[in-house]
């Protein structure tokens, strides 16, 4: 670990203009599991941002396992400046979190919430799964008012999604397990937003739900354009045109690293790849998409070029049209990959 953090260290120095001098507004500590950093690692982590950058910090999250919520832990997150706890809590069913083979139980789950608040987190988000397959939405239910319950400012819910390499895509090619059929998922998704809204809480994206003044800056920043630094293995940055990556690998992201090279790979992006994205990530967002935005900025006029298909969407129940923003209906949220495509240019 003293390796990886050592290197990560390393890419924030290499990359240090990549932002071109804009300030650090929030801090991610994510993609795997940082609660698992000793104190030493995580404090050289933060205080390299804060001495390689220019920084006017609104907002630091760390990714925690339930399990990894000691007093000490809290205590010391605390005092670093750590303002934000995401918690990966995807279940509150005892017997779906054994399939998930998460080490946590549903009691750690919520003595995790219960020791967060205890130690003054008054901003945490809780991390959600539906979508389990089997049987019919009692278990989802349960996991939802369970959530409610709780009373987090934010929550963001994903749906089961199943990589070839897990154990999961392993079950699937053995027969031992199939996904959820996509109407059943639908529904799961539909009592989300109806559950959720009834008990306060706002759809800002498609998977982020927050009370009013805990929507996430760092998911705001990401889904609404605003330039971003990932490091560490497998990280994506974007430069506000361009897209760009680091190897997944381990030792291949150290290595290179260890002999003075950025190990991050940009993605040179055309003017319809970076129209498209914005189109993307727009419409995923209760901010939605400003064609006028589009056209002064890109000289591309989707209200002309795509007025067919946003008129059959909105005929559709799946677009709506105020006069100044394209955004997605309830009904749209749950196709917004599909009606995304339907107006990339």
């Amino acid at each position: 670990m003293d390796q990886l953090v050592k290197a990560i260290g390393k890419e924030l120095e290499i990359r240090k203009d990549y932002l071109a001098g804009q300030p650090i507004k929030t801090v991610y500590l994510g993609g795997g599991t940082p609660s698992l950093l000793s104190e030493k690692n995580l404090n050289f982590l933060l205080e390299k941002i804060q001495t390689t950058f220019r920084t006017d910090l609104q907002e630091v999250t760390l990714e925690a396992n339930p399990d990894d919520l000691s007093a000490e832990n809290l205590k010391f997150w605390k005092e670093l400046g750590i303002d934000r706890l995401s918690l990966g809590i995807q279940s509150f069913q005892e017997e779906i979190l054994q399939f998930y083979n998460r080490v946590h139980s549903a009691s750690e789950a919520l003595d995790a919430i219960y020791r967060g608040r205890d130690a003054g987190f008054e901003k945490f988000s809780i991390d959600l799964i539906y979508g389990f397959p089997y049987g019919d939405h009692s278990i989802w239910e349960k996991d939802l008012t369970e959530a409610l319950r709780q009373d987090p400012g934010h929550i963001s819910a994903y749906s089961l999604t199943v990589e070839p390499k897990t154990a999961l895509g392993k079950w699937i090619i053995k027969g031992r397990f199939q996904p959820a059929e996509e109407d059943f998922v639908a529904e799961q998704f539909e009592l989300l937003q109806e559950q959720s809204e009834k008990s306060g809480y706002i759809q800002y994206e498609i998977s982020n739900f927050g009370k009013s003044g805990q929507f996430a800056l760092h998911n705001t920043n990401y889904w609404t354009g605003v330039p971003y630094l990932g490091v560490g293995p497998s990280a994506h940055s974007f430069d506000g045109k361009n897209r760009g990556l680091n190897p997944a690998s381990n030792t291949a992201y150290i290595k290179e690293l260890e002999a003075g090279t950025s190990p991050f790979e940009l993605e040179l992006s055309t003017k319809e790849d970076q129209v498209n994205d914005r189109i993307l990530t727009g419409l995923r967002t209760i901010w939605g998409l400003s064609p006028a935005e589009l056209c002064s900025e890109y000289g591309v006029d989707i209200l002309d070029s795509k007025r067919k298909e946003i008129e059959k969407l909105e005929k559709m129940g799946c677009l709506i049209w105020d006069g100044k923003i394209l955004s997605l209906s309830k009904r749209g949220k749950l196709l917004a990959d599909c009606i995304a495509a339907e107006l990339f240019i």
